[in-house]
């Protein structure tokens, strides 16, 4: 029996990549996510990833940044849940060292650094700096925006670090696995504290 494969448009097809990407880096590592081998999981050819991406740092970049979108919008709901009171502080701290952790951004921004492609950092940053902005508007009637972007910055500092040594320095120092996780708990829910409408 013949299958007949159905012709993906060029935003598909790119969208089929990038999701490749990722689970080839959650699987593998950095190092993994080639255009070959995101090639060979989609069926297409070298050539169709270069024609879409232009060259493996080009897939690393886009992979950033469709990363960092998904990352953000979820953390986004949970920090609205959390306002609404139908979430916590501990869902967004778990979010977001989740998406540096086990869906590998950590890793990816790691590698980019030292491959000397921090140039494919940019839409992390940038996503993150608009969902800051967005949240910190939210904000405005509170003790100030700059709080959150504070936490933020320290929120993702420790979600990178716990991802890249988090877990080897937390039993070095006979601490629990989740240490960096409870310690960024507790800044929210102090941060959150503070926070009194003027």
């Amino acid at each position: 029996m013949n299958v007949v494969r159905r012709r993906l448009t060029p935003g598909e097809s790119r969208l089929a990549a990038l999701e490749a990407a990722r689970v080839l880096l959650i699987e593998a590592g950095p190092q993994a996510v080639t255009l070959k081998a995101v090639a060979g999981r989609i069926a297409r050819t070298h050539a169709n990833l270069l024609h879409h991406f232009g060259s493996a740092a080009g897939l690393q970049r886009d992979l950033a940044a469709h990363l960092a979108q998904t990352v953000c919008a979820t953390i986004a709901e949970a920090v609205r849940a959390s306002r609404a009171g139908l979430g916590s502080p501990r869902e967004v701290v778990d979010l977001a060292f989740d998406a540096f952790d086990r869906e590998g951004a950590g890793a990816l921004a790691s590698w980019m650094i030292l491959t000397g492609n921090e140039d494919a950092l940019t839409p992390i940053v940038e996503t993150i700096h608009r969902l800051v902005d967005e949240i910190a508007a939210d904000e405005a009637n509170h003790r100030g925006g700059m709080a959150v972007h504070e936490d933020t910055l320290a929120l993702v500092l420790m979600a990178m670090g716990d991802a890249l040594i988090g877990k080897v320095l937390a039993r070095s120092l006979g601490l629990s696995d989740t240490a960096a996780r409870d310690r960024a708990q507790a800044m929210l829910e102090l941060s959150l504290s503070r926070s009194v409408v003027v």
